[in-house]
């Protein structure tokens, strides 16, 4: 997939970039890793390494046929996008997508999202993403137009944007 933002860029994940792949899951839990001080930081690393091999294992059983994708700003990894073109064959599904801290802010999700949502636009399906109730990304998501249409544990809102003519 080409992105319209020419400073950035895609490319596949390789086993190289295990190692940074697993610094962006971690970023992501930063809050939330702050909350158990009692933890050192070998525990939390520990956790967080078993945590991200969990989950990427999984996304690469669960999710055949999707794109996973390393994020580049001027040829700097600076986060990942898993996507599925044709999720259950009902729409494109954004599996997960994750900027490092320090290129949060800055328009590249929503450049991303944007492209994400003209390319659905273009196959004519409905773009959806799960995201959990406290992350910060929701704002974006519905000031892009997203609206939840399902939860899950009370903390996991799946939501959907659709092209309307």
């Amino acid at each position: 997939m080409k992105l319209t933002n020419t400073t950035l860029a895609l490319r596949p994940i390789t086993p190289k970039d295990t190692p940074f792949l697993r610094e962006v899951y971690a970023s992501t839990r930063e809050a939330e890793m702050e909350r158990v001080p009692f933890w050192t930081d070998l525990m939390k690393k520990e956790f967080l390494t078993s945590q991200f091999e969990a989950q990427h294992e999984y996304y690469q059983k669960n999710y055949t046929g999707a794109y996973f994708w390393v994020i580049e700003f001027e040829n700097k990894t600076i986060g990942r996008l898993y996507l599925h073109e044709n999720f259950q064959g009902k729409g494109m599904r954004i599996i997960d997508i994750s900027i490092l801290p320090d290129y949060r802010n800055r328009g590249f999700g929503q450049a991303i999202f944007k492209d994400l949502m003209n390319r659905a636009a273009d196959l004519e399906r409905p773009l959806t993403i799960h995201v959990e109730a406290f992350n910060p990304a929701k704002n974006l998501y519905t000031r892009l137009g997203f609206k939840k249409i399902s939860e899950t544990n009370g903390v996991y809102h799946l939501m959907e944007w659709k092209h309307t003519i």
